[in-house]
């Protein structure tokens, strides 16, 4: 993490809780002027721990109520395998967060889907279509109790 002092932190964490905050108001919460703000913020933006700014949606009113977690089994882990896989993840949208695992499964997806026939689908024509796919398991959650993308800093 670059060098950041307690009026960084400050920024960083107003800007977690809320992306959209104007300068100004940025700059009276961590109490600061309204350039010297824009500056740190400026600099904390070109250093290497923000990774990206984003909106977020709610799942539900886009039309997108369920979430599964599935775990994934190729039939082997050589590079090809594992490369025909991800590029396959990264063509679908509803396909979330993918992540290559140590253990049992070899990789964790969180996906959300419409319905139960679009969750069906997206298992026998997305899935198990991806050549060397052994196994899918699936997860459906029943609740959100906490989802978050805040960091503690």
């Amino acid at each position: 993490m670059n060098e950041i002092d307690a009026r960084d932190v400050q920024i960083l964490n107003a800007l977690q809780g809320d992306g959209r905050l104007s300068n100004a108001d940025l700059a009276e919460k961590v109490n600061l002027s309204p350039s010297a703000c824009l500056r740190r913020l400026h600099l904390l933006m070109q250093g290497d721990l923000v990774a990206g700014t984003h909106l977020v949606l709610d799942q539900k009113a886009a039309g997108y109520p369920g979430t599964a977690y599935v775990f994934i089994t190729l039939d082997g882990q050589d590079r090809k395998k594992l490369d025909a896989f991800e590029a396959k993840v990264n063509l679908v949208p509803q396909i979330q967060e993918c992540y290559l695992l140590a253990g049992q499964s070899d990789y964790l997806l969180r996906v959300i889907f419409r319905d139960m026939e679009d969750l069906e689908r997206l298992h026998s024509e997305v899935l198990t279509s991806v050549p060397g796919v052994s196994r899918v398991q699936s997860t459906l959650t029943l609740r959100t109790v906490k989802r978050t993308a805040r960091l503690p800093l």
